[in-house]
């Protein structure tokens, strides 16, 4: 395997996870970097790339391993994108013009990411992001009246 490979993976269970490579694709701009199919041209594994990021692919291979599609649409996890570049509102236009059920409109939070959150055809939640603005943990403590642990 290449070196580029982040610490951190996430693996997304999918009925269908051929067609979920070309969706994830086409709606996110995801590249295809490793592919492992049987002598039937079944999908054993798969990972895909985007920026510095990876997350791989697969089927519905256990009890336990399952698209939100066969448990009533029900997500134990959702995926975030933070964009390094582009513009977050056309990404939006792109993942819907692609199927995407947009969950959350477009919108700058106060912690200076712009947000959208949507949902894939099997119903995995995807979250995207851009950062706008450089803000500070006294800012959003001053935007939001919450208390902020953290470095900003």
């Amino acid at each position: 395997m290449a070196d580029w490979r982040p610490n951190l993976i996430s693996a997304v269970c999918y009925r269908d996870p051929k067609a979920a490579l070309a969706w994830l694709e086409k709606a996110f701009g995801f590249e295809l970097v490793f592919l492992v199919e049987d002598a039937e041209g079944n999908l054993g594994h798969s990972e895909m790339r985007f920026g510095n990021a990876c997350v791989m692919i697969g089927n519905e291979w256990s009890d336990d391993h399952k698209s939100p599609a066969s448990v009533g649409g029900k997500n134990t996890q959702t995926v975030h994108i933070q964009l390094s570049e582009g513009e977050l509102d056309a990404h939006c236009e792109r993942a819907r013009a692609a199927g995407a059920e947009i969950l959350v409109e477009p919108a700058t939070q106060f912690y200076g990411d712009r947000t959208y959150r949507c949902k894939d055809p099997e119903g995995h939640i995807w979250t995207v992001a851009r950062n706008v603005e450089t803000v500070s943990v006294q800012e959003m403590e001053r935007r939001t009246g919450l208390k902020i642990t953290g470095q900003g």
